[in-house]
């Protein structure tokens, strides 16, 4: 036996020290206490003012930091949801990590055509069932917005074919508290009950509030209707450093978590022990094209150390990686999804999203998932670091075998290399004379023929007949409701897709 001896089971990475989480926490709070923050719609407000915050004729509300403390307390540091495969599950706690897509692009790339189109209901369908094929995506959102549908219910079309496509967890979007009142009801037809949903939730939904500092009616009801039904939610801005956000990293960091403490106020005050989420999407203006980089190494590096304060605050943390600036899966694609799957990984975020998303959020991608996944395994072998026991330290083999010997017929190689080393499924590593008589394929070439493959061959779990008759029967009364709502006009005489842009999340 041997004292004091000390074992990494895993590899170690951190950003940010105590101290310095500290210094931003505490930050966070001066901004809420004195600058404060917008808050829009009657409930939020009222429950806030009765908790003794500083309400004001404009909406702007001064949170206390005693209070912020006091929800900080009562969230929960653990959160399981799960599937419709009930055996595909997520615990989202202290350096778990999950990976799975982003939502909401307006674009695809056609994997028959390349043609660069709009996203129609089959491709939502179709999304899903590539996610559901891949052993590394633990979770499912859209990667698309769908088209074809009616603008105002688009949600509910989009989240049933998510549920047609997947049995796993599944993170949504939803235009209003409505749309996410309809989505609960037909998770719960799906799960049979609430008292299932209440269980293990099947989906997860993200809200977003608006940066700088405020928050508009439709996240406010979100996060209210959430906490009271039990549904986990993610309340996580989309900063931009330079542009609604300080362009300093540290004071980025500081305005993303007073907005993401904001919800988790809301929440605790409308239900203690209400599930929430924080992290979000940070990442720098490009100020020469002026769009949000999703290859930035600033996003890389802004949630990892979210990360460290999240963890330090004892509360789930939505992260980003897989995701890329280019416009096709290209090496810049591959450097930029490589370094931001890695880094999210070793950082411990439990659930990291955006994985195939290329143009900066514009575009989804089947492709970039289906390489992000061969990257994510990579990742994860390189996570599990090195194990040293007697037995793996083999020295009684290297004794054995001894000098000038080989170890490919050894009892040990055999017992242990399945477990040692990782196996790719796309990369290549055929000497140049193997790789030419198998066709020569680029990556590029051999990760669009596996898309291909799961579009062709792959079959989710199916939902029952009964169940999907009374899901979509939920989907047209909807559309029903909405049917007075005129096509060019969204409430307030806002145009459709503006008004959904500004919505949905």
């Amino acid at each position: 036996m041997r004292a004091n001896y000390q074992v990494n089971a895993t590899t170690q990475f951190r950003v940010l020290s105590d101290d310095q989480i500290e210094e931003i926490f505490h930050s966070a709070l001066d901004v809420l206490e004195r600058v404060g923050t917008r808050v829009y719609g009657e409930e939020g407000l009222a429950l806030l003012r009765e908790a003794g915050c500083l309400v004001s004729d404009t909406d702007l509300v001064r949170i206390p930091s005693w209070l912020v403390k006091d929800a900080l307390n009562t969230a929960p540091e653990r959160i399981v949801v799960a599937g419709r495969d009930r055996s595909k599950r997520i615990i989202l706690e202290k350096d778990k990590i999950y990976f799975g897509t982003g939502s909401d692009c307006p674009s695809l790339i056609d994997p028959y055509t390349d043609e660069v189109r709009k996203y129609t209901y089959e491709d939502t369908y179709n999304a899903a069932r590539v996610s559901d094929a891949l052993p590394h995506i633990d979770f499912h959102m859209s990667l698309g917005l769908t088209s074809g549908v009616p603008v105002l219910t688009y949600d509910r079309h989009q989240f049933l074919a998510m549920m047609q496509g997947t049995g796993k967890p599944l993170v949504i979007t939803t235009v209003d508290k409505e749309g996410l009142a309809d989505q609960y009801r037909m998770a719960c037809e799906v799960l049979g009950g609430p008292e299932e949903f209440a269980k293990a939730p099947l989906f997860v939904v993200y809200i977003e509030p608006s940066s700088p500092l405020s928050n508009s009616v439709e996240a406010v009801e979100k996060i209210l209707y959430a906490a009271e039904m039990g549904i986990p939610a993610i309340y996580t801005p989309c900063t931009m450093c330079g542009a609604t956000a300080p362009v300093t990293l540290a004071g980025g960091m500081v305005q993303c978590l007073a907005e993401c403490l904001v919800g988790v106020v809301l929440a605790q005050l409308k239900r203690r022990g209400a599930a929430v989420i924080i992290g979000g999407v940070q990442s720098a203006i490009d100020m020469a094209t002026s769009i949000l980089s999703y290859g930035a190494p600033e996003m890389v590096l802004l949630s990892a150390a979210m990360t460290d304060v999240a963890k330090w605050l004892r509360l789930p943390m939505f992260s980003t990686a897989g995701c890329s600036d280019a416009k096709v899966l290209d090496q810049q694609a591959a450097i930029e999804a490589a370094m931001s799957v890695t880094v999210a990984a070793l950082s411990g975020a439990n659930l990291i999203h955006d994985v195939g998303y290329l143009e900066s959020g514009l575009l989804g991608s089947f492709d970039m998932l289906v390489m992000s996944n061969e990257v994510i395994g990579m990742a994860k072998r390189i996570l599990s670091g090195v194990t040293v026991t007697p037995e793996t330290l083999a020295v009684d083999v290297i004794e054995r075998v001894g000098p000038g010997g080989h170890y490919l017929t050894e009892e040990h190689t055999r017992q242990h290399f399945r477990s040692e080393l990782w196996f790719p499924t796309l990369m290549d590593r055929q000497m140049r004379r193997g790789w030419e008589a198998s066709g020569g394929k680029t990556m590029a070439e051999r990760v669009r023929a596996k898309v291909k493959d799961i579009l062709e061959h792959h079959q989710p779990l199916p939902i029952p007949a009964d169940v999907e008759a009374r899901l979509r029967e939920i989907v047209a009364q909807a559309d029903e409701r909405h049917k007075r709502v005129s096509a060019a006009k969204a409430p307030g005489g806002v145009s459709p897709l503006r008004y959904l842009s500004s919505t949905c999340a």
